[in-house]
């Protein structure tokens, strides 16, 4: 990560420890995460565990309408924003 960061001109920022709030995007998305997807299932093989995470990221970003984008899914508002 930190040579993709070096080269891609990113600065990383870190919250502090037990501050979720300083970034509830990605907490939220996290606890999304955890309760609709690894919550859900017992992975046998990396295989598996790649298959089903897959699943849910494209039901997340292009099926699932998002109420913080007016209720449009993601993959949508990115588009019409581009």
């Amino acid at each position: 990560m930190f040579f993709w960061q070096k080269e891609s001109g990113v600065k990383l920022a870190f919250i502090q420890p037990g501050k979720p709030t300083q970034n509830v995007f990605v907490e939220s998305l996290n606890s999304r995460f955890r309760l609709e997807c690894l919550n859900q299932h017992w992975f046998r093989t990396l295989d598996e565990a790649k298959e089903i995470i897959e699943k849910w990221r494209y039901h997340y970003n292009s099926e699932r309408p998002h109420s913080t984008l007016n209720y449009m899914k993601p993959v949508a508002f990115a588009n019409r924003a581009a």
